[in-house]
């Protein structure tokens, strides 16, 4: 599996990002696993990593204030050289989320919640 420098949690949850943590550090993608329940606090934190980093960014979707969608559409006019791996966990099961997820070229995979081992596998 692939390592990366850092992994964000994007999820206004507390309690899908604390499993969501647990999980990865026992995977040990990364020893550095971030946690943001506000879109716009994971934007400003991107803004501080080198280009160079490699991160992966789970995201979810339905967020107050700035959704998931708004979260991609602020990333691609920022952040379009990043090689960042976006993979989108939302609790939607609605085809339309996964054909728009597809239109977003940051974003690599989607995946319905709860998050596991084997779905983090199938996706990188």
């Amino acid at each position: 599996m692939h390592s990366f420098y850092s992994i964000i949690l994007v999820d206004d949850d507390p309690i899908n990002n604390l499993i969501n943590r647990r999980l990865i550090s026992k995977l040990k993608l990364t020893s550095k696993i971030e946690e943001f329940l506000e879109a716009e606090q994971a934007i400003e934190r991107i803004r501080g990593i080198d280009d160079s980093e490699n991160t992966l960014i789970f995201l979810d979707i339905n967020m107050p204030v700035m959704n998931g969608w708004d979260f991609l559409n602020q990333y691609m006019k920022e952040f379009k050289l990043r090689k960042d791996k976006i993979i989108v966990l939302s609790s939607s099961i609605d085809f339309q989320d996964r054909q728009r997820a597809k239109e977003f070229a940051c974003v690599e995979g989607f995946i319905e919640k709860p998050l596991s081992p084997e779905k983090i596998k199938f996706v990188l």
